[in-house]
């Protein structure tokens, strides 16, 4: 029997701050990429202030307001489209990932007997965030954009690093005055494909360079979760989390466990694992995870219809780059929280089906909700 899942009766959502924050400069992400123009758009809503680049669809800023209705940006990023063309780390900080996210063993997969072969971009066998040219890489053509949603259409075309078939993508970012982030993907292709699309944001509550992930408390709606090897690759295996540091369903402190003594622990370094999500019967969007910053009050809610979550702890940030406010992003100064379907699915047919077909249509929900306390 699913867990029931309560939310705190002080969860309050501030729509009171009255700053206005400036954000970073547009002017620092006007140029050209393979022939296609390059620009920032600002979304505002509620208490949201959001800035994202057409450049792999990055979100570059995200202000939320904390208990006393101080505006901070809570995402990490650069404040120049330079840094995330040829990044000086960290190369998915914000942006859209795939066409396939997270991770491919040995970098091949096999579509009805043809084996397909990507890039090894992952310690040099396994493939990350679909290779070394993936969605994030790309200039997305802006279909609309005004205060309040940015709608961005991209064709992954055939063969780019090894996937079959032209892929058509939509993505909308949008925002609400409820303080929701809303991410929507529609995707369409003309060969059978594998498709796991995902947004992948870098969160720090207290806004860049201040603190730790482990001194947030997090809720995560999983009964399992997926073990990996010393390269982070699926086993095959899906299990309870029940009696590991993986349990997440009661709300505790990320760093109350990150440190036990526990093989998965040690392969990732800390976090950086798929949860298996307690959807709903009948599916739909659903509530997959809450962390909170005990000291400023901020919130997230993570709420998809995808059946898996990968949460990553920021294991193997090193202090080695420094953020759009020119301190330095430290070992797990800041968490991703990426909806999608299970990692290295293609080639585990027990797992959640990623191959879509013509006449298929990919779609997915994944919702930020803000709000403090």
């Amino acid at each position: 029997m699913k867990r029931l899942l309560t939310i705190a009766a002080t969860l309050v959502t501030l729509s009171c701050s009255t700053e206005t924050p400036t954000g970073v400069d547009p002017a620092a992400f006007r140029t050209e990429l393979d022939g296609k123009a390059i620009d920032l758009y600002t979304l505002k809503a509620g208490d949201i202030f959001l800035q994202a680049t057409n450049f792999g669809g990055r979100v570059v800023t995200l202000y939320t307001p904390d208990r006393d209705g101080k505006m901070t940006d809570i995402v990490v990023g650069h404040d120049n489209i330079a840094d995330y063309i040829t990044p000086p780390g960290e190369r998915f900080l914000g942006a859209c990932v795939g066409p396939v996210a997270n991770r491919i063993g040995g970098a091949s997969f096999t579509v009805d007997g043809e084996t397909f072969r990507t890039p090894q971009n992952d310690n040099g066998v396994n493939t990350l965030h679909g290779g070394f040219k993936g969605v994030d890489n790309l200039v997305w053509d802006v279909v609309s954009a005004c205060d309040t949603a940015l709608v961005l259409h991209l064709v992954h075309p055939d063969g780019l690093e090894g996937y079959p078939g032209n892929l058509d993508i939509t993505m909308t970012y949008s925002v609400r005055d409820d303080n929701s982030f809303c991410v929507r993907y529609l995707a369409t292709t003309d060969k059978p494909t594998p498709v796991n699309l995902s947004h992948h944001p870098f969160f720090c509550l207290r806004g860049e360079g201040n603190g730790t992930v482990e001194d947030y408390e997090m809720m995560i709606n999983a009964s399992a979760f997926i073990p990996i090897d010393s390269l982070s690759i699926p086993t095959g295996e899906i299990l309870a989390v029940e009696g590991t540091p993986f349990d997440f369903r009661d709300a505790h402190r990320i760093g109350d466990r990150i440190g036990d003594d526990n093989a998965q622990l040690r392969n990732a370094r800390g976090y950086d694992h798929n949860w298996c999500i307690d959807l709903p019967d009948g599916g739909g969007v659903a509530l997959a995870c809450r962390v909170h910053d005990p000291v400023t009050g901020r919130t997230v809610e993570v709420l998809s219809d995808q059946p898996g979550l990968q949460f990553y702890s920021g294991n193997f940030f090193a202090g080695a780059e420094n953020g759009k406010n020119g301190q330095p992003l430290g070992f797990r100064s800041s968490l991703a929280l990426e909806t999608q379907k299970y990692p290295d699915s293609v080639n585990h047919p027990a797992f959640t089906p990623t191959i879509l077909r013509p006449g298929e249509t990919y779609t997915q929900t994944c919702i930020y909700r803000f709000s403090s306390q």
